[in-house]
């Protein structure tokens, strides 16, 4: 079963990730989430890390405010795939999304907007549909349903100013 790596540097930051959650099981994937900091925790975050291969990780999404160190710390120590996802803790997340976006060259970490846990999670989703088919099938039908709720909005839409 493909599974992510959630790291999160608070638990506080839970909450940002509720549209997240509900994505990993619509797409039928699987996570281990973590509360690590980059700062205070930093032996157990390289314990996870190393233990990725052991877990069947082979994405992770990590998501920070502030500062933002954690998904450059955790993409140093790995050549898994990285998804920085910043989280509004201080400036409007702005401080977070640039710590995370400007990465030195030769570490690179994806980056999703302030707050977008769904799209972290579609964006794993789409890492892990290269080596899992269903997840590419997931995908697709994840997309149907995104069409289809637009074009009933656009229907009704229609029908009460379109008369």
């Amino acid at each position: 079963m493909p599974r992510i790596g959630i790291i999160l540097g608070s638990d506080s930051d839970l909450p940002v990730l509720e549209k997240g959650f509900k994505l990993v099981e619509q797409l039928g994937l699987e996570f281990e989430l973590r509360i690590l900091s980059a700062h205070r925790t930093h032996e157990a975050v390289t314990e996870f890390i190393n233990s990725f291969d052991e877990k069947g990780i082979d994405v992770v999404i990590a998501g920070a405010g502030k500062a933002a160190h954690l998904p450059g710390v955790i993409a140093a120590q790995t050549v898994k795939p990285v998804i920085g996802l910043p989280i509004r803790a201080s400036l409007d997340g702005v401080d977070a999304l640039y710590s995370i976006v400007q990465m030195p060259g030769g570490i690179p970490v994806a980056t999703v907007g302030i707050n977008a846990s769904d799209n972290a999670v579609l964006l794993a989703a789409q890492m892990l549909a290269l080596k899992y088919p269903e997840v590419t099938a997931n995908l697709e039908a994840h997309r149907v349903e995104m069409r289809d709720v637009v074009l009933e909005k656009d229907r009704k839409i229609q029908e009460k100013y379109n008369k």
